[in-house]
């Protein structure tokens, strides 16, 4: 389906664009995303943090989900899951759970919070640190998976 198209005619003005995923998909991202994104609020309300303070909870809650992320599409890559399943799971999992439970804005709202109340120090430490901290947990997550998945089979070393 193309986006400015009602059955073969054009809106004049409009541009077509191609949606990137199925229709069906954007379903199984959405119920993904809702699981991801109430995991997070539960967790952000039960240790969010006070004024002026280390945003712990959206820390870990990120580097978690960069961790898991990892975890998954290296699993995935590696799977002889069938494509249907793999483009599911990346979708519905990757982009809908991890998607919601990790999050970019409240990130960068929290950073921007610090700077704007004399916290440079912390919001610059809380930035650098999340991302630098982000990627390496990402990195293990994949490292995790390659390590398993070189084991010999029957848990001989």
């Amino acid at each position: 389906m193309v986006a400015g198209e009602a059955q073969g005619h054009s809106i004049p003005g409009l541009r077509a664009v191609r949606i990137p995923v199925r229709p069906a998909w954007l379903g199984v991202i959405l119920v993904g995303g809702a699981v991801g994104t109430s995991l997070r609020a539960v967790l952000e309300d039960a240790w969010g943090a006070g004024l002026g303070e280390w945003p712990w909870a959206t820390f870990w809650i990120n580097v978690a989900g960069s961790f898991l992320l990892g975890v998954l599409l290296e699993a995935l890559a590696a799977s002889r899951l069938g494509r249907t399943w793999r483009r599911g799971l990346q979708l519905g999992v990757g982009t809908g759970v991890l998607g919601g439970f990790t999050t970019y804005s409240t990130f960068s709202v929290e950073t921007t919070r610090l700077l704007e109340g004399g916290q440079w120090p912390v919001g610059l430490l809380y930035a650098l640190t999340s991302v630098v901290v982000g990627v390496v947990a990402a990195a293990g997550g994949i490292g995790a998976v390659r390590r398993l998945g070189s084991r010999p089979a029957g848990g001989e070393r």
